[in-house]
């Protein structure tokens, strides 16, 4: 009777043990988290961290920065990004007080576009446990069905929509299949129409444009009232659009 034994495997060529990579992105996260709560601490203690919560800060500390003020709002607004849920209304309607409306939409849609992409690879560096650590879990139960499958009609429209969140948006989507390039596409250009409307409002409340400001203010509102009211019905439809493309 001959017995078949199995052939023994080389252990230099096992795949690496699960616990050994598991061990390698609690490390590389827990490292991140320590290089945040560095830049967070620096922010408190030199009083930085009021220039993202308050309009008046933020154009006084761009106003200080002199002939690299530009560079320091794209900054600024690429940061607020990342740092999520901080509000991106405040650098949006400084963009436009500050700099004015042509120049406004320019320097945040390169910010925001930095930030965005910045925000994405993070999210497919570090994986789900940063993800769920930055974004709140109701948000990311609500977008999770975007990660079945790249829909990317589908991030385009949400990126349009005024309300949604869409930095914790940028952090979601590393986690799925769009490519980077795909991403920073429809990030960008669905990012504008927001963009134009804070710049608008931040232009014509520095050169005292009273009655177009109403105008702007009450269409942003409209929108995004209207899309708070009817998020379960656009989420259920975006749900289901994604199952009928699955």
């Amino acid at each position: 009777m001959v017995i078949c034994e199995e052939p023994t495997q080389d252990p230099e060529k096992r795949d690496p043990s699960p616990q050994v990579s598991k061990s390698g992105a609690i490390l590389r996260f827990v490292l991140f988290l320590a290089a945040i709560a560095l830049v967070l601490l620096i922010l408190v203690q030199t009083g930085y961290i009021h220039v993202f919560f308050n309009k008046e800060e933020a154009r006084e500390f761009l106003q200080s920065l002199g002939p690299i003020k530009f560079l320091g709002f794209i900054v600024l607004q690429a940061a607020q990004v990342v740092l999520a849920p901080v509000p991106g209304e405040v650098t949006g309607i400084i963009g436009g007080y500050f700099f004015g409306i042509f120049w406004g939409i320019i320097l945040s849609t390169l910010g925001l576009t930095i930030g965005s992409f910045a925000a994405f690879m993070l999210a497919r560096i570090f994986g789900r446990p940063l993800v769920e650590k930055v974004v709140d879990r109701k948000v990311l139960d609500r977008f999770n069905f975007l990660l079945d499958r790249k829909g990317a009609s589908l991030v385009f429209i949400l990126f349009l929509i005024p309300g949604v969140p869409k930095d914790y948006l940028c952090f979601i989507l590393g986690l799925g299949h769009l490519s980077s390039l795909e991403f920073l596409a429809l990030s960008s250009v669905g990012r504008v129409f927001g963009t134009i409307l804070l710049t608008l409002s931040g232009g014509y409340l520095r050169y005292q444009e009273y009655g177009k400001l109403a105008v702007v203010v009450g269409v942003a509102v409209a929108l995004s009232v209207t899309a708070f009211l009817l998020r379960k019905k656009i989420d259920q439809f975006f749900k289901s659009f994604n199952l009928k493309k699955s």
